[in-house]
């Protein structure tokens, strides 16, 4: 499933990434890899989503996180 519809205050696991090599590179450097755990700390449906992975929190727009695949 997309991370964009996760409701806030679920971990799930990133599994991949529905786009090309410049946005897999790109979560990649910001700790985004296959199997880590994301937590979403907030999703309101619309607008920037906030996520925390490893003791750092990240935000990304909703396309972006509309292409990140979880478990």
């Amino acid at each position: 499933m997309p991370l964009a519809i996760v409701q806030a205050g679920r971990r799930v696991r990133f599994v991949a990434v529905d786009a090309g090599h410049g946005l897999r590179g790109r979560l990649a450097a910001m700790g985004l890899v296959p199997g880590v755990e994301i937590e979403v700390l907030r999703n309101s449906m619309q607008g920037p989503f906030l996520i925390a992975i490893k003791g750092s929190r990240i935000m990304l727009g909703r396309g972006m996180a509309q292409k990140i695949m979880v478990a």
